[in-house]
């Protein structure tokens, strides 16, 4: 999947070897709601939208890459799939590391301080260990191979390269960027943020964890648009680069070129044509399919 300032678009390479992609228009959030341009606001906006483009793009993706053998994938499968993903996050993320922390009590008391701490600490090495665990599957491999193919597509495309396998291989997998930058500053300012809420009783403690992922996440999107601004706040994105040495891969081939195509679908006319004129452009892209 792939964003540009003014379309969306995803591809799939499907069972038959054909590489096809479909594309949406996208006006821009802030031209879209007056609330885009409130900070703080803006931010739960825009992982909203992610939320909801990331499931249209699962939704199509899925139908198209099942086989006949599988049998097509039912919206309703992947509405279970996201509750069940959902209800598993607020457990091991949110009510682990609170009975974690509240079994430990008896070694410091009853310190707020030290309580929020042993919740967060063990937040983050969940999430870490969590990444680390699934990526010791085959299938979640491939997809973190698919995460760097698109990296370094972007790579390529902003340093002005032709979408070539060999120009695009030669890039880092890891983007300073990325989704994943996000949801370690939002583990991160969670584990600050909470430890600032003292120590209520434990059905709020739930409620406060679970009510306040909006509220950290809008906090994270301006930390991160703030480190984007300036140079000398860069440093914020380096646990998240950390974070990709486990959330992608390096590609093959033949995801550079599912990966070419997506973001052939996201350009513009104007923006395509100015890629068409830096020179050749990997085959298996120009040969897919655009819907």
């Amino acid at each position: 999947m792939m964003r540009a300032p003014a379309k969306w678009a995803v591809a799939v390479r499907r069972p038959d070897g054909v590489i096809e992609a479909v594309s949406h228009d996208l006006p821009r959030l802030s031209s879209r709601s007056r609330w885009a341009r409130v900070p703080f606001i803006r931010g739960v906006l825009v992982l909203g939208e992610s939320l909801s483009l990331g499931f249209r793009a699962l939704s199509w993706s899925a139908a198209k890459a099942g086989s006949e053998e599988e049998g097509e994938v039912k919206r309703y499968q992947i509405v279970l799939s996201m509750v069940f993903a959902l209800a598993f996050f607020i457990a091991v993320f949110m009510v682990v590391p609170l009975a974690v922390a509240r079994s430990m009590e008896h070694v410091w008391g009853k310190s707020a301080v030290l309580f929020n701490v042993v919740d967060g600490v063990v937040r983050v090495g969940l999430f870490v260990a969590y990444i680390w665990l699934i990526g010791l599957s085959k299938e979640i491999r491939r997809v973190f191979a698919y995460h760097g193919a698109e990296h370094q597509t972007i790579h390529a495309y902003e340093a002005g390269d032709p979408l070539t396998l060999e120009a695009i291989q030669r890039y880092s997998p890891r983007h300073p960027r990325c989704g994943t930058n996000f949801l370690m500053i939002v583990v991160l300012i969670a584990l600050i943020a909470f430890t600032m809420l003292g120590r209520p009783a434990w059905p709020w403690l739930i409620t406060s964890r679970v009510l306040g992922i909006p509220v950290i996440a809008g906090l994270a999107y301006e930390v991160l648009k703030l480190g984007s601004d300036r140079r000398w706040l860069r440093f914020l994105a380096i646990p998240g680069m950390w974070l990709q040495a486990l959330t992608t891969r390096p590609p093959d081939d033949d995801q550079v070129e599912v990966a070419v195509t997506s973001l052939l679908a996201a350009l513009d006319p104007a923006e395509r044509e100015g890629v068409e004129r830096r020179g050749p452009i990997a085959a298996g892209a120009l040969e897919a399919e655009f819907t």
